[in-house]
């Protein structure tokens, strides 16, 4: 130990400095006014920027036992409005990580890495159209089961704030709301309409009987709940969201209620008596200002602070933010005390059909992918933002942070190449019985599923013709006819003509010798997530089709929504070896040798068009050559050691390989 004067005085100064320091750092609390100078090894310098020594390692959900006082906001006179949690000063630190965005078997992973980099609230959406695919029919089991999420949040010491909508926007399709909605056509949605709040209190009397149990109050995590989301953008009905309000407190949440709105939404979204919290993409002194008037006793929260943004299929490059940008954002926020949350801490997948769409114009479908350039990957791996935050988070807090959690393995294995294929026609009879219509029936309306109609995939109508002429067709989201890679196609037996869509709704169909077959094959890419235009978000064909002004009539109608069982059936079909082209929509099978332990992976589908692929029954989302998205991720958790069946739903034209890489081409 060195024992020199200049060492003795240091200590000494230390000391002093640590006894003035330490009750509020114990406290949670540091001193509020600026000091000029502080010391550093014994040597005078100018003051720094000082942020609080923030410390909530007893405020925990395994930690606090006493529940009586949840999260509360407080104002006392000479300081700004504060939340408090068990009493003490609390900040939140929230960052957006969607159990139903995620494999199940990595969300303990994905919340292990948000508690490392310092965070103390993880906040998700609750997608009403996956746990209610049919009235009231519901589903919270595997990568659906929010109890689970919940209670694995708070085992691993995170709260967790719950935005259970009804509409959740979230890129998702129909922005979270069920596609059997869409059935009358006079029902108005997010509105006190009674169709609509019927259905509204039918999924929230369920769903808030498993919720109620996990609030803060009853020794769980969740410490608020979102009223509704984004209402002021849409703004058709003053009494909505007072109604949403009531509904949530007699079915028994008791926890702190809030609404979440861009700042020139914000006064048309609130609620009397409910925080209103801030969406914004950078610090915006304004708009903090401009909350602040509006409830000068309430703390400023943002609920979304966007890191990142989403892709659309066709739109250029992957979108990307600034690491430092972030950084510096958050710092602020921290700064002048504002509880913030991050979206997306990590963004995870759009599997299946589940994303949804924007229309500006035009029709864009949200793309496969959902890594938003957040704090961590699509794949969960760290990013530069992750350490930036890591690094502020850890110089500010009066504890250590947790270990950083290993990364995610990746692997590269054999390409693979399709050895069998499927044309469509030949598929048809694997699937469910046919509905025989005299008029084209959209998707919605399908006298299937109980009754709900289809939600996702494609469509196909069937119908003689005896001539040719000008054909027209009212179509959503886009007829493909010919050798194109949109979403409705039309054909004459197994021949594409040509593609229809909303630009062009008309198409010349050739003089036929003989009646022939008119195959119109339909996709929903995804229902609008944003806007009015949830209102009319009918898939298929959703209205006549006329040649030379005559009404076709008579149609077979077969429903491809491509779930798990339809693949169990196609495993009795006799597939035919890949030719070396084959133009039209098939199916392609093969196999991908995973080896003894499969690893995370990401699937690239050269020379391939347009389609989904399917590994082992799980629907790993939409390809596109158009991009910007050129891979797909591919978990290694729903890997089989060794064979894994890989299957390809191609509408266009065959490609080659499926190559495997170990990092996303976005």
């Amino acid at each position: 130990m060195d024992s020199s004067p200049r060492f003795s005085t240091c200590l000494s100064w230390k000391r002093i400095v640590c006894s003035f320091f330490l009750p509020f750092i114990l406290s949670g609390l540091a001193p509020s006014r600026k000091y000029k100078e502080y010391l550093i090894s014994g040597e005078v310098r100018p003051q720094l920027p000082q942020y609080s020594r923030f410390n909530w390692s007893h405020l925990t959900p395994l930690e606090l036992k006493n529940r009586s006082m949840g999260l509360q906001t407080e104002s006392i006179a000479g300081s700004n409005p504060y939340f408090t949690l068990g009493g003490h000063k609390f900040l939140i630190f929230g960052g957006s990580i969607h159990y139903f965005r995620v494999p199940r078997a990595y969300w303990r992973d994905r919340l292990l890495k948000l508690k490392a980099c310092g965070f103390n609230t993880v906040t998700t959406y609750v997608p009403w159209n996956l746990h209610e695919p049919q009235r009231g029919k519901f589903d919270f089991s595997g990568n659906l089961d929010l109890e689970a999420f919940v209670l694995m949040a708070a085992e691993i010491g995170l709260w967790v704030i719950l935005r259970p909508g009804p509409y959740i926007c979230s890129e998702i399709d129909l922005g979270g709301l069920p596609s059997w909605l869409l059935q009358d056509p006079n029902l108005r949605l997010r509105t006190t309409d009674n169709g609509f709040v019927e259905a509204v209190n039918q999924y929230f009397d369920h769903l808030m009987a498993r919720v109620v149990p996990l609030q803060y109050h009853q020794g769980g995590p969740i410490i608020a709940v979102q009223v509704e989301n984004e209402y002021g953008s849409f703004n058709k009905d003053k009494d909505y969201m007072p109604y949403l309000q009531k509904a949530l407190l007699k079915r028994g949440i008791v926890e702190l209620l809030l609404t979440s709105d861009s700042e020139k939404e914000v006064q048309r979204g609130s609620i009397k008596g409910v925080l209103a919290t801030l969406n914004m993409n950078a610090f915006q002194e304004n708009a903090i200002k401009s909350l602040h008037k509006m409830q000068r006793n309430k703390p400023i929260m943002v609920m979304e602070y966007w890191v990142g943004w989403f892709d659309t299929w066709g739109s250029g490059e992957h979108k990307v933010t600034n690491a430092d940008d972030v950084e510096k954002t958050v710092s602020e926020f921290i700064k002048f005390e504002i509880s913030f949350n991050i979206y997306m801490f990590h963004g995870g997948t759009n599997f299946g059909f589940i994303n949804g769409a924007i229309n500006f114009g035009r029709h864009t479908g949200v793309v496969t992918s959902y890594d938003y350039d957040a704090v961590l990957t699509e794949a969960g791996d760290y990013t530069n933002k992750y350490f930036k935050l890591r690094k502020l988070f850890g110089s500010i807090l009066a504890f250590p942070l947790p270990p950083l959690p290993e990364i995610t393995l990746k692997a590269v294995y054999p390409a693979v190449r399709p050895s069998l294929y499927l044309p469509l026609w030949d598929v048809l009879k694997y699937l469910n019985e046919p509905v025989i219509s005299n008029k084209p029936v959209n998707m919605e309306n399908l006298p299937i599923n109980n009754g709900n109609g289809q939600s996702y995939g494609f469509i196909l109508y069937e119908t003689p013709i005896c001539s040719g002429g000008e054909l027209y067709a009212d179509v959503q989201d886009t007829a493909q006819v010919g050798d194109s890679s949109f979403s409705m196609e039309v054909f004459l037996n197994e021949t594409s003509i040509g593609m229809l869509n909303d630009d062009n709704q008309n198409l010349n169909i050739p003089e036929v010798r003989e009646c022939q077959l008119l195959r119109v094959l339909v996709e929903n890419q995804g229902r609008v997530n944003f806007s009015w235009k949830i209102q009319d978000q009918r898939k298929g064909l959703i209205g006549s089709i006329t040649i030379n002004n005559i009404p076709v009539e008579g149609y077979t109608i077969y429903s491809l929504e491509m779930k798990m069982n339809f693949f169990e059936r196609l495993r009795s079909a006799t597939w035919r070896p890949v030719p070396n082209n084959y133009l039209g929509p098939a199916f392609y099978l093969g196999t991908l040798k995973a080896g003894s332990s499969p690893k995370d992976t990401f699937l690239r589908p050269l020379n391939w068009n347009y389609g989904f692929v399917f590994i082992n029954g799980h629907n790993l989302g939409r390809y596109w050559c158009i991009g910007p998205q050129e891979t797909l991720y591919l978990p290694g958790a729903w890997l089989h050691p060794e064979d894994n069946e890989i299957i390809l739903f191609e509408k266009s034209k065959s490609g080659s390989d499926i190559q495997t890489i170990d990092g996303p081409m976005l």
